[in-house]
């Protein structure tokens, strides 16, 4: 995927009036599940934070409302987080 289409995608989380990415800031694809082909913005997080990976809440997931899908690095310093399943 170049960097063109990377950047059209859709954002987790952001407001459908204006789901673009924007400039200057950094994200990851989600891959699998739930959430799959959204934009997460992990602008703000380091390094660190960004290997544990992320548990985000979601309502079409297994668990329905109050549900989250967890999501890690494919790799070190990867620009994907792959869907490892869905909690309560």
């Amino acid at each position: 995927m170049d960097e063109l289409e990377f950047m059209r995608g859709r954002v987790y989380g952001a407001d459908h009036d204006d789901p673009g990415p924007r400039a200057g800031r950094t994200y990851v694809e989600l891959a699998g599940g739930p959430l799959d082909g959204l934009l997460l913005d992990v602008t703000d997080r380091s390094e660190t934070e960004r290997g544990q990976g992320v548990v985000l809440p979601t309502e079409i997931g297994r668990y329905g409302a109050g549900g989250r899908a967890v999501y890690v690095p494919r790799g070190t310093g990867e620009r994907v987080f792959d869907w490892r399943g869905d909690v309560p």
